[in-house]
């Protein structure tokens, strides 16, 4: 059925579930194209008033009288509810109904394709990536799964013929690309609600890797788990600082909240290359989008001068504050290693600052199925403030709670609802304040933001 589908027949576009970051970057390319574009959402935020701005119809009612029925495409989002009006009346007067997934994958399929994978550094990695692209006027087509700070969006078109994707993992969705190059940063379990076991997730990514067209690069993470399974040629292995892998880092060194290092790769070298955003693992990621641009054939000047430029993306290791004060970051780490690379990476550059973390965790089964892993990351730190579990597509499961996980962690744990955070904060008076999930905490950082200046 997806063969079917032309995209360049597409002149009016619905989307449900389009305030998604994946589904609003869809929404955004068939806008760009001159289509006419509309959807539903259940709540209002920054990113839908943006689309609304952008002259995107988005209605916040569950309403079957708002859809419209001469639609050429209706995208859905696996998130939305399973009792949502609209989408059972679409399955039930025959609409075809397509994943967002299906979408990138017509949309994929005549163009070079940059994937970026991995259960972390996706959304960093692929902003580096386009960025780098774009900013060297090399030009691609970008599908982000956050908001690069540099444009404020989380996609941009182009007429090179060139798009780089993130690859998401969940729900198998990879699986529909086709990839010239692919980068995997990490295989950490999670989404086991859909893959059940480690081994079934890490089958994906192989699988994932025999999707590369003839010729395309594979770099991946020295050390991943099954590496020599994972194909590619060349297949290029990258780290932060084992000089076995292919492509490392020498003369690492902090710089005003940010780094400065050269990136050895195999044949080439380009030295004094800073990086302005925090956290190591943002050195490792910037690695990647090296290799693409050195792939690719971008000049190694303006490879330094677009990471340079570079100003992240919104909610990873993102500076809210940086004072002499108080320094606050906010992040969407969500897993128990993503927490673990925060936590410490924030420590790494403020290491005489007593850190706070508020973690909203995202999931009741990812909280029950990864709690060890939680309970160990959550005690790294001086002081942690729990939010309850933030249910996402899911109903509630029967004990799995923040005071549940509380109980596991071996240090204090102060548990808040979300309405007590901003008072309990101000009177805290943090040193270093981490706020991290991957549910609705982000509406949260700008009132806390404004408290603690205040």
């Amino acid at each position: 059925m997806v063969d079917l589908i032309n995209i360049h027949d597409i002149n009016k576009a619905y989307f449900i579930g389009i305030g998604g970051i994946g589904m609003s970057a869809i929404a955004r390319y068939f806008k760009s194209r001159g289509a006419s574009v509309s959807g539903y959402d259940k709540t209002p935020t920054s990113l839908t008033e943006q689309l609304i701005a952008e002259g995107i119809d988005v209605h916040f009612t569950d309403d079957v009288a708002l859809f419209p029925q001469d639609a050429d495409l209706v995208v859905y989002t696996p998130a939305i509810p399973a009792d949502s009006a609209i989408l059972n009346w679409c399955k039930s007067n025959k609409i075809s109904l397509f994943k967002r997934s299906d979408v990138l994958q017509i949309i994929s399929k005549d163009t070079y394709n940059i994937c970026v994978a991995g259960t972390h550094g996706k959304t960093t990695t692929s902003s580096m990536v386009a960025h780098l692209l774009r900013d060297s006027g090399f030009g691609c087509n970008a599908f982000l799964g956050g908001i690069a700070s540099n444009y404020q969006t989380n996609f941009w078109s182009d007429p090179n013929p060139v798009a780089v994707i993130e690859a998401d993992e969940y729900d198998r969705s990879f699986l529909k690309l086709y990839p010239n190059v692919i980068s995997i940063s990490s295989m950490d379990p999670d989404h086991l609600d859909i893959y059940h076991t480690a081994k079934e997730m890490e089958d994906a990514f192989v699988q994932f890797t025999l999707n590369l067209k003839p010729g395309g690069l594979l770099l991946a993470k020295k050390g991943i788990q099954r590496e020599t399974e994972l194909k590619g040629n060349p297949h290029q292995s990258y780290h932060l600082t084992d000089e076995l892998a292919d492509i490392h880092t020498s003369s690492l060194a902090t710089k005003e909240g940010g780094y400065v290092f050269n990136a050895v790769g195999p044949d080439w070298e380009i030295k004094s290359i800073e990086l302005r955003m925090g956290g190591m693992h943002n050195v490792e990621n910037s690695l990647v989008a090296i290799a693409v641009a050195k792939h690719l054939g971008i000049n190694e000047d303006l490879i330094r001068k677009a990471l340079a430029n570079f100003m992240g993306v919104k909610r990873r290791f993102e500076y809210v504050i940086q004072s002499e004060g108080i320094v606050y970051i906010d992040d969407y780490a969500h897993h128990p290693e993503e927490l673990r690379v925060l936590i410490s990476g924030a420590k790494a550059m403020f290491p005489n600052r007593k850190c706070t973390l508020v973690f909203q965790p995202h999931l009741f089964s990812r909280t029950r199925d990864l709690v060890d892993g939680f309970a160990e990351v959550l005690g790294l730190v001086e002081q942690v403030i729990l939010l309850p579990i933030y249910p996402a597509r899911e109903l509630p499961i029967d004990g799995i709670t923040s005071a549940w996980l509380a109980n596991q962690v071996k240090s204090g744990v102060t548990l808040l609802e979300k309405d007590e955070l901003e008072n309990y904060l101000v009177q805290l008076k943090p040193e270093l304040l981490i706020t991290a999930g991957a549910g609705d905490i982000d509406k949260l950082v700008e009132p806390i933001k404004q408290a603690l200046l205040n």
